[in-house]
């Protein structure tokens, strides 16, 4: 059956799923805060800016009416930079319709507040958590785009939700699973981020594959400890959401957060973390809060804090690596 849907927000990720649901023939209105890249997709079939290269299907509308994209909408994803997700809500989330499902795609943490993005939109929009769910996994939006074979996770607390939302975003080179785990899902999505800068950094530093090996495996434990510390499954980060996550934000060059740790490990500094023409460096603007989780929560986790350090301290890339190297030693 075909459904309405709505992407809010135009960047790569979200034009990235606009694609593979209109070409399950849904009716896709996509929004971006800027009218003349919403004229630009309707004119030319390509996103330019976050997306060039892939001919957009003509089942995708493009506009900068956010109200208008989302009342019609029977679910609404949303792939707004974490940061602005509140105060995108606080604008048009009142023209959601009663009923509709809501699909998060954004991976970080809202600084301040230190709530997961589900947590935000009901609080913003006092929608039933049963309405309300994540998607996450190994997505880098290019390769999505592509077609090439990928693999994702949709988290729901209610099975029903999860599975409609499951059965919108799967597609023949995109596979979906369902999980009840919300909490572990996306914390999995924001804390993968900051490990990834960890690589990135390591790896502009000049360390080989050792040290990227150390991270990664390291980081998962640390992902682990702090998921289920708040509640989460422990075998939700060994699935698509946590380690396949880690592992393709970690390595690939087409992570914005490796690349960005890349540069600051250079000796680059910390200019353009921001909403640039390449989006959000998510891990960048949400370590401080994993940070404070952490501390909340009583969970130690070394690298998170070595990130901090290096990003917000300006601690030296050396004395951060020195400090992981020169822990106490203990059993795995």
């Amino acid at each position: 059956m075909t459904a309405k849907i709505a992407v809010m927000g135009a960047g790569a990720w979200g034009t990235a799923m606009a694609k593979v649901i209109a070409e399950l023939e849904h009716d896709v209105l996509l929004w971006s805060r800027r009218a003349e890249l919403a004229e630009s997709i309707n004119r030319n079939r390509e996103n330019a800016e976050y997306l060039p290269g892939r001919r957009l299907p003509e089942g995708i509308a493009a506009t900068a009416d956010a109200a208008a994209a989302v009342k019609s909408a029977d679910i609404v994803l949303l792939a707004t930079p974490a940061q602005s997700l509140r105060s995108n809500l606080q604008a048009w989330g009142g023209a959601v319709k009663p009923g509709a499902l809501l699909l998060s795609l954004a991976k970080g943490l809202e600084r301040g507040t230190k709530l997961r993005m589900t947590e935000v939109v009901q609080q913003v929009l006092g929608k039933p958590v049963s309405e309300i769910g994540v998607l996450s996994g190994p997505n880098l939006a290019l390769e999505v785009a592509a077609g090439q074979p990928s693999g994702a996770v949709v988290a729901c607390s209610h099975e029903e939700s999860a599975a409609a939302m499951q059965e919108l975003c799967a597609a023949p080179g995109f596979r979906v699973y369902t999980n009840d785990d919300v909490v572990g899902v996306e914390l999995a999505g924001v804390v993968k981020n900051v490990i990834a800068l960890a690589c990135g950094i390591a790896s502009g530093s000049g360390y080989g594959q050792n040290t990227l090996a150390v991270l990664i495996t390291r980081g998962l434990a640390e992902i682990t400890r702090l998921g289920v510390a708040m509640g989460a499954k422990a075998a939700t980060f060994s699935g698509l959401a946590g380690v396949g996550d880690l592992v393709a934000t970690c390595t690939s060059p087409l992570s914005r957060n490796r690349a960005f740790g890349v540069r600051l490990g250079l000796g680059e500094g910390a200019r353009g973390a921001g909403d640039g023409p390449h989006g959000v460096v998510e891990g960048f603007a949400c370590c401080g809060a994993v940070r404070e989780l952490a501390i909340d929560h009583g969970v130690e986790m070394p690298i998170t804090e070595a990130v901090f350090q290096v990003c917000h301290d300006g601690m030296p890339v050396r004395e951060a690596v020195e400090n992981l190297m020169g822990r106490k030693i203990g059993a795995e």
